[in-house]
């Protein structure tokens, strides 16, 4: 099957969303079909995404007849269906894989701590909301962040290291979303010196300003919800 047979429905901001268009932009997959859907309209749940995404969820990613809506899941899959085409995102040798592994399923923690942060309001009812439920969350999270400092002054990031290394693998795909949200929300640069750096330098990565989120060009002020960590 060709990229040509390539379909994507995604949302603007979306991390899971963004990882996959980072990995079609590496594997020189542009010019596929894609659609932008609203959240706020509720769009992910129409007839259109639950025909190929029951959880009406985004994104929602089909190849000809495959269907892959898990980002992870889709991220693998272009790189193993287009192994010989653009950027090789999975490194050879056994302990580099093993450490890009490490990271990209780390990745999802940090993640998950992330949006109990800035989502709390979003997933926790009005009546259920404790401030020392969001203190403890946001103490976690900080705790995550310091691992993740940790990680990247172990490799010497400022010498241009990626996740996993000198080169730039799935592990960057799927973690540097989520590290752009990060200081979308205000995530004192000051504070978290590595992973500013590694944000700063990736950032003007081809693949990641060519799929950088629409309404974050709108609007590239962003948010303050992370500036007293």
């Amino acid at each position: 099957m060709s990229q040509d047979s390539i379909t994507l429905l995604w949302g603007s901001g979306s991390c899971p969303c963004w990882r996959v268009m980072i990995a079609l932009e590496e594997k020189n997959l542009q010019g596929y079909d894609h659609k932008l859907l609203s959240f706020d309209q509720k769009e992910h749940k129409s007839q259109q995404v639950l025909d190929l995404n029951p959880r009406g969820q985004l994104p929602t990613f089909k190849h000809g007849v495959n269907v892959v809506n898990e980002s992870y899941g889709a991220c693998f899959y272009l790189e193993n269906q287009f192994k010989s085409q653009g950027t090789k995102l999975i490194p050879d040798s056994a302990a580099e894989q093993a450490l890009m592994y490490q990271r990209m399923f780390e990745g999802l923690t940090l993640y998950e701590k992330l949006n109990s942060v800035i989502y709390y309001n979003w997933f926790v009812p009005e009546a259920e909301r404790h401030e020392s439920a969001l203190k403890r969350n946001r103490e976690v999270l900080d705790t995550e962040l310091q691992l993740w400092e940790g990680y990247l002054l172990k490799l010497g990031s400022g010498s241009g290291s990626y996740l996993a290394g000198s080169f730039f693998s799935l592990a960057d795909v799927l973690v540097f979303p989520t590290v752009a949200t990060l200081f979308r929300f205000g995530l004192p640069a000051g504070r978290f010196p590595q992973l500013s750096q590694y944000y700063a330098a990736l950032k003007e990565r081809p693949s990641i300003r060519a799929s950088w989120p629409p309404h974050w060009l709108d609007n590239p002020q962003g948010q303050d919800t992370l500036k007293d960590f």
